[in-house]
């Protein structure tokens, strides 16, 4: 069957067969034959997030959440240095890095994700302090 289409293809568009994918949009695929196994990962797509925000070398964490977390948009900046630091913050970047991942192989940070998503055109100190914890949680 795969064959069949990869010929007719060619006979319609000029391609060459480079075999199988490995590598496709950040994720790694990788393939065991014999026992029928196919295992995606972003490991490097998140290794290069986590550096483009600094955050590569950042303390390991083994929960997403803290306990008893809350987030809301009554958090206010409280310093004029605070405010000038989160306007510098790219939060809907950040908050764009972490979807793809949990959309494509990482379905666990799901909930996590969708906290601080409400806040992404508003990012405060104690949501940036949600994002930074995913991020930790990422490097395990």
């Amino acid at each position: 069957m795969i064959q069949t289409t990869t010929e007719w293809l060619s006979s319609i568009l000029e391609m060459n067969d480079m075999g199988e994918a490995w590598y496709v949009l950040g994720i790694e695929i990788s393939r065991n034959h014999s026992k029928k196994l196919l295992v995606l990962s972003q490991e490097a797509y998140i290794n290069k997030v986590l550096e483009r925000f600094r955050m590569h070398y950042s303390k390991l964490v083994d929960t997403l959440v803290e306990k008893d977390l809350t987030l809301s948009l009554e958090q206010c900046l409280k310093t004029d240095k605070e405010k000038e630091r989160m306007n510098n913050v790219p939060s809907a970047s950040v908050v764009g890095s972490l979807m793809y991942a949990m959309l494509c192989t990482r379905p666990d940070i799901c909930f996590a994700v969708d906290l601080v998503s409400h806040y992404q055109s508003n990012l405060r100190s104690a949501h940036w302090q949600a994002v930074k914890r995913i991020f930790c949680y990422l490097r395990c």
